[in-house]
């Protein structure tokens, strides 16, 4: 069987990543599943979406409680499984955890997985939380020195200057016509041997 290709998009919340993966969703030939990071959160009973139970998931936006790192790793665990099983994946992420980098980097270190970094101006990402309706303010500037803080990745796109019909079509022709991923892999030789 077939591996599926992976691929990994990660910025802060407001970055654009969402609108991302639906415009890649529509020009990718083969059929990529969307296992991004909120598909996983709205899995969660209601309840724990309002607080105090959400500070025990992502309610801090910058660390999570031990039910948000429970069902990150079996986010990581689910996209492993399901390229394994042949299935190609896109996903949306906000690694703000150190240990969520460590995961997916073991995880995904010898799958053909593409590393995305999505960046966007702080101040420009300011302006679009204040537009919403659905983010907690604060949580772009709170996140923004931190989910970024490794520096490797296969590809950036930059949501302030493309659009992500554009962003889609860069990461499309890097996924076709650029050298395999090697971003996960370098990272995974970085953290050297699993402690047993």
């Amino acid at each position: 069987m077939t591996t599926g290709r992976i691929i990994i998009l990660n910025g802060t919340s407001s970055s654009g990543k969402t609108s991302i993966v639906k415009a890649l969703q529509g020009i990718l030939v083969e059929p990529f599943l969307d296992a991004g990071i909120d598909k996983f959160i709205w899995m969660l009973p209601k309840r724990f979406l309002d607080r105090p139970l959400w500070d025990d998931v992502l309610g801090q936006a910058i660390r999570a409680g031990p039910i948000g790192h429970q069902l990150m790793s079996g986010m990581h665990h689910a996209i492993a499984a399901l390229s394994r099983a042949g299935n190609n994946v896109i996903a949306d992420h906000v690694l703000v955890e150190p240990v969520w980098l460590q995961e997916c980097t073991r995880l995904f270190g010898d799958l053909p997985a593409l590393f995305v970094s999505v960046q966007c101006p702080l101040t420009v990402l300011e302006q679009r939380e204040q537009a919403r309706t659905d983010r907690t303010l604060g949580q772009a500037r709170a996140q923004y020195p931190l989910v970024h803080a490794h520096g490797v990745y296969d590809v950036t796109v930059d949501t302030s200057v493309s659009t992500p019909e554009e962003c889609a079509r860069q990461i499309k022709r890097r996924l076709e016509d650029g050298p395999a991923p090697q971003a996960f892999r370098y990272l995974k030789q970085q953290l050297g041997p699993h402690p047993v």
